[in-house]
């Protein structure tokens, strides 16, 4: 095959908006959408394949938080992902089904993702349950990944690029808490590295109150009194009894929940995400000390080019929480309708909006589905339609507005929106 980079190098860069063109040897076959003819060429003649992924029109933007959203080729997507102790319920996946959107909508723009989706499974929580039932923290772990997993699949999920799991990443925990102590941004005592965090909560917007209310709730314990500063986390902190604990230069211990999100997405994605994506829960202080200690150890400003904080799920007027147990289960609500329509019914709102369950909004979406399998049902649709379906998508993952526009119009924009939102 004759090589083609040279007419490809050249367009792009000097923005010529003819198409592009494969120069292949006769007979080769095609990739799917091009177009093969023979062309005279300076000193001879061949065939070429016209290629519409290659032309030079300006690429959809993606507005994200905000902002335009740019991106280069490949979107790295970091996503906080679970600690394997119990089943999922619908607070959880509503966050993991908007971060496959954003996915979705961004290689709806022609943008291949990375995905990382970690696993936090070193953690106090995950040490107990598995201990409570007699059986090996990972282990234990590892048949809770696997019922959530299979929940995931079934609401349409895609399987993450990358699924680092914190205790096959102690190494880069201590390379990051070398980092820190190297740049100043942490100190050592007593086998704890601290990562200083005073200025963290400012990141963020919060007062000290509120702060510190969050860090003590969140078990960042600000009344250590070996820290410098109530804002100050662990990056790495020794082990208590019978707890899994790893060698260090600081003595044995184990990674800080922070430090592991930090790490792993270093270790997976590089320097820059550009979407971190989690629930609003994690604002503040998870999100903001993984940041804060990204950009200290790398010196990349942003760490995060845009932050999806997707909105809390509630019950009875209460936040979906494990620790209080007022929990509807994803695996309960796929017993009795399918996993698009919980998929839609999760989407069908702002991504930051946050929003209390109740059983008539599974019916309202079921219903909605209907309507827009019929639509997708009928022939054509105008090409405003499809237009309008994809600038809602981009405007911030506009859904409702996407669908409504579907069940409308039909026919193509419908399809449009099934596609892109997984919701065959």
């Amino acid at each position: 095959m004759i090589a083609l980079a040279v007419r490809v190098a050249r367009d792009a860069l000097h923005g010529s908006s003819e198409p592009a063109w494969w120069l292949v040897d006769p007979g080769a076959p095609c990739h799917d959408g091009a177009m093969a003819k023979s062309v005279d060429l300076a000193g001879g003649s061949g065939y070429a394949v016209e290629d519409s992924r290659l032309r030079t029109s300006p690429p959809d933007v993606l507005r994200l938080a905000g902002e335009p959203l740019p991106l280069t080729i490949p979107g790295r997507i970091y996503v906080c992902g679970i600690t394997p102790y119990d089943v999922t319920h619908l607070g959880h996946a509503s966050t993991f089904v908007w971060a496959d959107v954003v996915a979705r909508v961004i290689r709806m723009t022609g943008v291949d993702t990375i995905l990382t989706r970690n696993v936090t499974d070193v953690d106090d929580v995950l040490t107990r349950a598995a201990a409570e039932r007699g059986r090996p923290y990972d282990e234990f772990g590892l048949t809770q990944e696997y019922f959530f997993d299979r929940d995931m699949a079934a609401l349409h999920v895609r399987p993450p690029t990358h699924a680092p799991h914190a205790r096959h990443h102690i190494e880069h925990v201590v390379r990051l808490a070398s980092a820190l102590l190297a740049a100043g941004a942490a100190y050592e005592r007593d086998g704890h590295v601290f990562f200083r965090g005073a200025d963290v909560p400012g990141t963020v917007g919060l007062s000290r109150d509120d702060a510190l209310a969050l860090s003590s709730e969140y078990g960042d314990r600000p009344d250590d009194v070996l820290r410098d500063d109530p804002f100050d986390v662990a990056v790495w902190h020794p082990a208590a009894t019978g707890d899994p604990a790893w060698p260090s230069p600081w003595g044995p211990g184990r990674p800080g929940w922070h430090a592991e999100c930090a790490a792993m997405a270093l270790a997976t994605l590089g320097g820059v995400v550009d979407v971190l994506a989690g629930g609003a829960d994690l604002a503040f202080p998870h999100h903001a000390y993984q940041v804060a200690m990204a950009r200290a150890a790398v010196g990349a400003t942003p760490f995060a080019r845009r932050q999806v904080r997707v909105g809390t799920v509630g019950l009875d007027g209460l936040k979906m929480a494990k620790s209080t147990g007022n929990l509807v289960l994803v695996s309960d609500l796929l017993r009795g309708t399918s996993g698009a329509a919980v998929r839609l019914m999760l989407l069908d709102r702002r991504w930051n909006e946050a929003w209390d369950y109740r059983p008539n909004a599974l019916r309202d979406a079921s219903r909605l589905l209907e309507d827009l399998y019929i639509a997708a049902g009928s022939r054509g649709a105008s090409a405003a339609a499809v237009i309008g379906v994809r600038a809602a998508l981009l405007d911030d993952l506009d859904v409702p507005t996407a669908v409504r526009i579907a069940v409308e119009e039909g026919g193509d924009a419908a399809r449009q929106v099934i596609r892109t939102l997984a919701l065959q």
